[in-house]
């Protein structure tokens, strides 16, 4: 059963923001944020830094995710890809922003958490997006990983990444302009 999640918004020119409900107490799912094992399962495993300014790796291995490979307009997306990151700020377990400064769309993204109870809430803010095409392909990544994250932590089988990321691209395609 694929679960519909309200789409992320532009709140300004280059910041894209999407408010979840996560199905986990805060301390879960501050180490799905920055165990890169646990981290693995739905965004990228890598190494994580521990004081600001430390450059970290993600490593994003999106075939892994669920099983589902690429389709072929995402072909470079069937290896590992390796992004260079830097952490910008941490405060545990309530605050995580970090940096893409390396690479063609320099970029940075903050991770909100809000105890509710045996719930969360993530306001994720992802900033300096350079295009409307960066905002299009965040926005649709973003909403499938963290639709991965809410199986994981829910103890669902995951639904397809691909074929989520597809179907939620057009959605956002309509919605930011």
């Amino acid at each position: 059963m694929t679960i519909k999640h309200s789409l992320g918004r532009q709140i300004e020119p280059g910041t894209l923001r999407m408010e979840r409900t996560l199905p986990a107490p805060i301390e879960r799912v501050w180490a799905y944020l920055t165990d890169p094992d646990k981290r693995a399962t739905w965004l990228a495993g890598g190494t994580m830094a521990h004081e600001p300014g430390e450059m970290f790796d993600l490593r994003f291995n999106h075939t892994e995710l669920t099983g589902e490979e690429a389709p072929d307009r995402y072909a470079e997306c069937r290896q590992p890809i390796v992004q260079k990151s830097r952490l910008v700020r941490m405060e545990a377990p309530t605050l995580l922003t970090i940096s893409w400064d390396e690479g063609p769309a320099p970029s940075e993204v903050s991770f909100e958490l809000t105890p509710q109870g045996n719930t969360t809430q993530l306001v994720l803010t992802h900033r300096r997006l350079a295009s409307r095409k960066d905002m299009l392909s965040v926005a649709a990544g973003w909403h499938a990983h963290v639709d991965v994250l809410i199986d994981v932590l829910a103890g669902r089988k995951p639904q397809d990444f691909w074929t989520n990321l597809l179907a939620v691209e057009k959605d956002y395609e309509a919605h930011i302009r």
